[in-house]
């Protein structure tokens, strides 16, 4: 039986799907894909890399939700506890390729897959007390009208706007999208309500399982081989429609790594703000409906987000959407479960409290907007609104109207930042305005400026010599490569590279790779490499190509004598050329140097000298700035511990695509015959 499945899978590998044969392990946690089909700008910088495309697994889960509601609204099973749990959970794995999205810096997915999980959360959470409080079979009797199935909507629109450069299949995917939401709005008569969602979550489901099909197999074989469609519109033609928004040429704030999850932050605030909307005689059952609408999009998966903002070293924007998690929680529990919480007058004069220290503590994230952008000052203006309209509750004194127009406003400008956010984050540059900062940070001289730990630039042959000098010393230092960021010690100083470890919380079972300035400064040491290897090696040196190979005494003559324990393993170590001229010169200067990524293990890379000072500078003693990294992602790691025998294999893809370094090396390889 063994031999005959071996017999299906290469005769399907050769003849029905050529290139199908790495494994489907690959495509959810390492692999990548080197299809021409994404053609947006800046697209296939971020496609290679070491995270997981998130494509797949994104539509997967948009195959499970729609398809338990579709069951659901055809009436299969009466009620949806056992459904919620589910959905719950295949939420969190579309949460989870939202993850992956944003470590690959992919704006639009990490956005796309947070609203889709934001969505199927909140409808199944309000079908649960619907069916719970008041039985599916009267819903059509008290359903009330959530005003925020129209910031779905307009959400899912924006969607089908930003999707016009990508291939048709998403393009598609998002229109469906957008039938989904439109099926959702209770002005639909309710006797058709259900039939109208259940056709329309049909549909979506088998567009999303056709392109989780899609993607899985085209990211496997590294080529289109199921047909997705071309591009509706160029990327081109798109950047030039959308720039008609940007009128003026005010100078605007360029934070391109803040794009990532602002677009999710702007559009869990607009859902919780818009779902908050009612009158003064809305009854009982409309407060128990709005709990999920508010309390799941503005509190828990706005945590979410706050945790996007430290990860990616934007500690300090991180302020804002933790503290409207909380205010959204107490908005929550208080205006819409405090009659089922019995809630006392004495309770009340507690949340009063609590609602001026939230406009105390928002008057200072007004502030902190001035020296951001207009878009944010706006929505802190208004939020300090809304939270007077919450103190005026607490008394029992609410302007109903004043704080329904003031939650309209707050969705709008919610909308507009989600738009500008997404799109500016997915071109990385400002082609809708967000305005300029009112307060401009005057940047200070370099004598003037504090830093955690010793700068200097990497142009300047002083700055070098002080790195040098610095790494000499038993130092660790920030230096820039052809890559991303590296924390980087010299092998003469094996302690320096034990507090390596400690820096970033790295795993002591992780070795450590060896940085040299190029081929010939290896050539010196004289290791016993076959020639297939030293050809190889100087075809992808210098460059974003990680090689593994044998370790031996020859390490001792290259300079890595006193760490020769403290990197590599027992049998290999990996050694790294950069193609970046600064750290070729510093590893002339300081020989051999031990590195690893500079980011805390477990986050994103680092791509900017700014983010090493804000993540570790207080933890090193210098790093070399050489401004925006050229890649986004990490080098592409190549074991060569078996080349003799006319194989290696890819460890980890990054920025240099697996299928070039199999082209360079089977090159190589018939060359040498």
């Amino acid at each position: 039986m063994a031999h005959q499945a071996l017999l299906i899978k290469g005769l399907a590998q050769r003849y029905v799907l050529k290139g199908f044969g790495n494994p489907l392990f690959n495509v959810l946690l390492l692999g990548t894909t080197n299809a021409s089909s994404s053609q947006s700008l800046g697209q296939e910088k971020k496609k290679n890399t070491k995270y997981a495309e998130p494509m797949a697994l994104g539509f997967f889960c948009d195959t499970v939700s729609p398809f338990i509601f579709a069951f659901y609204a055809f009436g299969y099973f009466p009620s949806i506890p056992v459904a919620a749990i589910w959905i719950s959970i295949n939420s969190a794995a579309q949460l989870l390729s939202s993850y992956y999205a944003y470590l690959r810096q992919d704006c639009y997915h990490a956005t796309k897959f947070g609203l889709h999980c934001v969505f199927w959360l909140v409808k199944t959470w309000e079908e649960y007390v619907v069916s719970v409080t008041i039985g599916r079979t009267e819903a059509g009797e008290v359903r009330h009208a959530m005003v925020g199935n129209w910031f779905f909507l307009s959400a899912a629109l924006v969607f089908c706007i930003t999707s016009l450069n990508k291939d048709t299949l998403e393009l598609v995917h998002n229109s469906f999208f957008v039938l989904v939401t439109i099926s959702t709005i209770s002005q639909i008569p309710i006797d058709r309500y259900y039939i109208f969602f259940g056709v329309t979550c049909s549909l979506f489901t088998l567009l999303s399982f056709y392109g989780t099909f899609a993607r899985l197999i085209n990211t496997i074989a590294e080529k289109s081989l199921i047909p997705v469609g071309p591009q509706p519109v160029s990327t081109e033609s798109l950047q030039k429609y959308l720039s008609y928004l940007r009128r003026s040429k005010l100078d605007e704030p360029e934070d391109k790594g803040s794009q990532l999850p602002d677009a999710l932050f702007y559009l869990s605030n607009g859902v919780a703000a818009l779902s908050a909307i009612h009158n003064g005689q809305s009854g009982l059952a409309f407060f128990d409906l709005t709990v999920p609408w508010v309390l799941i999009p503005g509190a828990i998966i706005q945590a979410y987000v706050s945790r996007l903002q430290v990860q990616g070293g934007q500690r300090f924007g991180s302020v804002i959407p933790s503290f409207y998690v909380a205010i959204w929680a107490t908005w929550s529990w208080f205006r819409f479960a405090g009659h089922r919480l019995q809630i006392s007058t004495e309770s009340a004069n507690g949340f009063a409290a609590g609602a001026i220290a939230f406009l105390v503590i928002n008057a200072f994230l007004i502030l902190i907007a001035t020296y951001g952008n207009l878009v944010l000052l706006a929505l802190t203006t208004v939020m300090e609104v809304i939270i007077v309209c919450f103190l005026l509750s607490t008394f029992g004194r609410l302007p109903y109207q004043l704080e329904v127009a003031m939650l309209a406003i707050f969705a709008i400008i919610c909308l507009y930042g989600m738009l500008a956010s997404l799109v500016n984050g997915i071109f990385s540059k400002t082609l809708i305005p967000v305005g300029p900062s009112l307060i401009k940070n005057k940047k200070k001289k370099e004598s003037e400026t504090t830093y955690p730990c010793f700068i200097a630039k990497s142009r300047e042959t002083s700055g070098l010599l002080k790195i040098a000098k610095l790494l000499e010393n038993n130092g660790v230092c920030g230096i820039p490569t052809d890559t991303v960021y590296a924390l980087a010690a010299s092998c003469k100083n094996p302690s320096a590279i034990e507090k390596i470890y400690s820096i970033k919380d790295r795993p002591a079972e992780k070795p450590i790779c060896i940085c040299i300035s190029s081929v010939e400064q290896l050539v010196a040491a004289k290791p016993p490499f076959s020639p297939l290897l030293w050809e190889f090696m100087r075809n992808v040196y210098p460059g974003g190509i990680s090689c593994i190979v044998p370790k031996g005494e020859w390490l001792l003559k290259l300079g890595v004598g006193p760490a020769y324990d403290r990197v590599g393993t027992r049998e290999s170590i990996m050694i790294r050329v950069p193609d970046h001229t600064a750290t070729a010169h510093l590893c002339e200067f300081t020989g051999p140097l031990a590195i690893t990524s500079a980011n805390p293990s477990g986050e994103a890379d680092s791509t900017h000298h700014d983010m090493v000072i804000n993540r570790l500078g207080h933890k090193i003693e210098g790093v070399l700035c050489d401004g925006e990294s050229n890649e986004v992602v990490a080098s592409t790691v190549v074991n060569c511990l078996n080349i003799d025998e006319g194989t290696i294999s890819i460890l980890r893809e990054g920025c240099v695509p697996a299928l070039k370094v199999r082209q360079i090396f089977e090159r190589v390889k018939s060359n040498m015959l």
